[in-house]
């Protein structure tokens, strides 16, 4: 339902072809589209001559992860070391990666989805520190190599530019492509005895308040156009109600955003007082370091720890000196749902409406005149 971003795949293909070789690393956090890209461009590159690795599902061991990689690759390798020890297991696994060819001879394209996983290996005698030795390893093969990361700030920190690695930032969707999105959506339920498409043109002021709302964020409107659809059914296809019902305890963006909430809290420290601090930031954005350690009751110290630490995952992000939520809707979850009792299909109503109000306030004056 989401369009294909080919702008975007062609730029990464320039790169991966040109010279001097670089190695796109594709940053941005939960819902931007980036593991959508990688098989996009193994499609494009095929399956002969590239393989995609989710490195995020298949880390545990090092020996186990190199026997995984080895027994689903296309590839060989002439590497035939005795593994030992976890140490023995993951140059193994930079051999394949650095040396591994086609059936022809000819070097391959690695994609490598959530690279910084390979962290989990640190735990492991005589890795620590080892995601120094893996982009030195990839910046001096003749293989090619895209990586991702949901960690934006943890990417800026690890790679320099310029230099080999070159960082690219998912960028959201534009207001044609998720026009693009609506018309799609309408042609598939077309397919239904009720359904009649309609023209892409006829969502311009719909497409300005998805994307609005969305953020631009390809998941996000993904879950907006497919229950925009459903609702389509019963004569009401408006995007503030769809979003509504997203919300609702159990609608998809509450397990979507709970899931991108826990996940990059327990990649932080201070796990408590980290979400106190969302708390605030859902009731109030754009704080100031000394409002927020007000709040929290703690030292401007210690709180700008806890700020940095949840920089580091990319939840807050600071504009200004102030702070405020990476994710504008993962911001009205938290306000929706991290509280004792689970909020009433009224009370989902209301704070999604505040959301919209907020949201298309900031976008193109039309777009607020267009939801009214």
């Amino acid at each position: 339902m989401i369009s294909a971003r080919p702008a975007l795949e062609r730029r990464l293909l320039s790169v991966l072809d040109g010279a001097p070789r670089r190695i796109p690393f594709v940053v941005g956090t939960c819902g931007t589209g980036r593991t959508t890209l990688l098989h996009a461009l193994r499609r494009e590159r095929g399956n002969r001559a590239s393989q995609y690795v989710d490195v995020e599902r298949s880390a545990t061991t090092p020996e186990r992860f190199h026997r995984a990689l080895i027994s689903s690759s296309p590839f060989r390798s002439a590497d035939n070391r005795a593994i030992r020890t976890p140490r023995d297991a993951f140059q193994a696994v930079l051999a394949f990666l650095t040396q591994a060819r086609t059936d022809a001879g000819e070097p391959v394209t690695f994609l490598l989805d959530e690279v910084l996983e390979f962290r989990t290996f640190e735990s492991f005698p005589g890795l620590r520190g080892l995601l120094a030795d893996l982009f030195a390893a990839l910046a001096a093969s003749d293989n090619s190599f895209v990586l991702t990361t949901r960690y934006t700030r943890r990417a800026e920190r690890l790679v320099r530019e310029p230099g080999p690695f070159l960082l690219v930032r998912m960028p959201p969707l534009t207001e044609a492509e998720v026009r693009e999105s609506l018309a799609s959506a309408s042609a598939d339920r077309a397919g239904t005895p009720a359904g009649r498409p309609q023209p892409e043109s006829a969502f311009g002021d719909a497409a300005r308040i998805v994307q609005a709302l969305s953020d631009g964020r390809p998941a996000y409107v993904r879950d907006l156009c497919e229950q925009m659809t459903l609702l389509a059914h019963d004569g009401g296809a408006d995007p503030i109600s769809a979003l509504t019902a997203l919300f609702a305890p159990s609608g998809r963006l509450t397990a979507r955003c709970g899931f991108c909430y826990e996940l990059r809290l327990h990649r932080a420290r201070g796990y408590g007082a980290l979400k106190a601090i969302l708390d605030i930031l859902a009731l109030e954005t754009s704080l100031t370091l000394t409002e927020i350690a007000q709040r929290l009751h703690r030292t401007p110290g210690s709180t700008k720890d806890y700020l940095s630490w949840l920089e580091d995952v990319d939840l807050v992000a600071m504009n200004r000196k102030r702070y405020e939520f990476a994710d504008p809707v993962l911001r009205l979850w938290v306000r929706l749902y991290c509280r004792p009792v689970p909020p009433q299909d009224e009370e989902v109503a209301r704070e999604v409406q505040r959301y919209a109000l907020e949201r298309l306030a900031q976008a193109a004056p039309g777009a607020l005149q267009a939801s009214a």
